[in-house]
């Protein structure tokens, strides 16, 4: 049997982001989003969250290029005094590496951070991370003390079956540099289950996306879905509208978003999950 959660990260990031993320649910196959806690469009997101009830909701924690809700002087080893974390994640790596950055701040955020969208009203149905922070087991280790604490059992896998990546890519279209990426992560598996276990955290058998971030046209994910392995798998994707308020976050997902957003209305990509028998579901039907 074959399971699929195709899940839009960024859920709150512009008000365009959330139209691409609710068109791509409401007229095509996206099942699951997960909401920034932090985000410029956070209250919007929320809104359209609660008028989409089959639409799975997460959390997208935030410990690289972003703004924290907790006050910066509860978190001054994470942020700095306007309340920044670090900008790339090679330095936000550093900086936990070399135990510049104290674990519980780490914890403390990202409590905060869950606490904020259960108090607008969403029950996350799983947590992920932005730039797979956790694929870093110290993040992870935290990340799985404040999910047990708080009782939340879903996680995403971030490691990507890359032999399914390899063999939807076109030579020509392959991007090297995005493939060292997944297999890096990839390479912290078996530290990423070990915690996962210990902490009683669920995972989908399967995960899909990075090596081909910003790259899944309709094409691309129709391949994917032909070549599902069985088991439950997710799918990553950045679906939004480009627009100007999408410019002025400096995300280098841009046109990319849009073609993502298209890849999930397209008729031929569900044709695929029709004929492949594939099961659409979101993260709280994972057990």
């Amino acid at each position: 049997m074959k399971q699929l959660i195709l899940n839009a990260d960024d859920f709150g990031l512009t008000r365009g982001v959330n139209d691409g993320i609710v068109r791509a649910h409401r007229d095509g196959i996206l099942t699951s989003a997960t909401l920034m806690a932090s985000s410029r469009a956070f209250d919007d997101a929320v809104a359209r969250a609660k008028a989409e009830p089959q639409l799975g909701v997460g959390c997208h924690l935030v410990l690289v290029g972003g703004t924290s809700v907790s006050a910066p002087g509860e978190i001054p080893s994470l942020v700095d005094a306007d309340g920044k974390f670090p900008r790339t994640l090679p330095e936000f790596v550093a900086k936990v590496s070399t135990g510049a950055v104290r674990t519980r701040d780490i914890e403390r955020e990202l409590r905060a951070q869950i606490e904020k969208i259960r108090r607008a009203g969403i029950e996350p149905s799983h947590v992920d991370t932005h730039k797979h922070t956790h694929a870093h087991p110290l993040v992870m280790n935290a990340l799985g003390r404040v999910a047990r604490e708080m009782g939340i059992t879903r996680v995403r896998k971030p490691a990507e079956d890359l032999a399914a990546s390899w063999a939807t890519q076109s030579g020509a279209g392959r991007s090297w540099g995005q493939l060292a990426s997944a297999a890096a992560v990839r390479a912290v598996t078996p530290w990423f289950q070990s915690l996962a276990h210990k902490y009683d955290l669920h995972t989908p058998d399967h995960f899909l996306g990075l090596a081909m971030t910003g790259r899944l046209s309709a094409t691309a994910l129709w391949r994917l879905i032909e070549a599902l392995p069985d088991g439950t798998s997710e799918i990553m994707l950045h679906p939004g509208i480009c627009d100007a308020d999408l410019a002025a976050t400096g995300s280098r997902l841009q046109q990319q978003r849009q073609l993502e957003m298209e890849a999930l209305v397209a008729p031929e990509v569900r044709d695929a999950i029709q004929r492949k028998d594939v099961r659409l579901i979101t993260y709280r039907e994972l057990a």
